[in-house]
């Protein structure tokens, strides 16, 4: 493993509960080992690049209610396909090699898994997108 890898795995969160055991997939398992650690480890990064994209779209996620910003998250995720894909690049980009070339085998499941991760930490810091914090 080169300087690169050693140093990414250093600075990612442990997470408790991201168990790995026999008897999970091989995607369940990068899931843990992997995914959640690196969202954790850019969760401020996804916040404030998900207050950059409210800023570009004019604001109207602090028009709407706690149900709908929650909506606005998911399409937000779900259908710009731009924005989806700087994303995946903000946690791609904290692979190992060796990560990558799991990820590559099966990169459309390993997505979805990416994507509802990501969905998820911006819906569990929703407060953190209030107009008061993001100015």
């Amino acid at each position: 493993m080169d300087s690169r890898d050693i140093s990414l795995l250093e600075l990612r969160p442990v997470i408790a509960s991201a168990i790995v055991n026999d008897s999970m997939s091989a995607d369940e398992v990068f899931q843990n080992r992997t995914l959640r650690p690196v969202a954790k480890l850019q969760n401020e990064l996804l916040v404030a690049v998900f207050r950059n994209y409210i800023a570009k779209h004019k604001n109207v996620f602090y028009d709407l209610s706690l149900e709908k910003r929650f909506d606005y998250v998911e399409n937000a995720i779900h259908k710009d396909m731009k924005f989806r894909n700087s994303l995946k690049g903000i946690i791609i980009g904290q692979f190992t090699v060796e990560e990558y070339e799991i990820y590559i085998q099966n990169s459309s499941a390993l997505n979805k898994r990416m994507m509802n991760i990501v969905k998820d930490r911006i819906k569990n810091n929703i407060q953190l997108l209030e107009y008061e914090y993001a100015h």
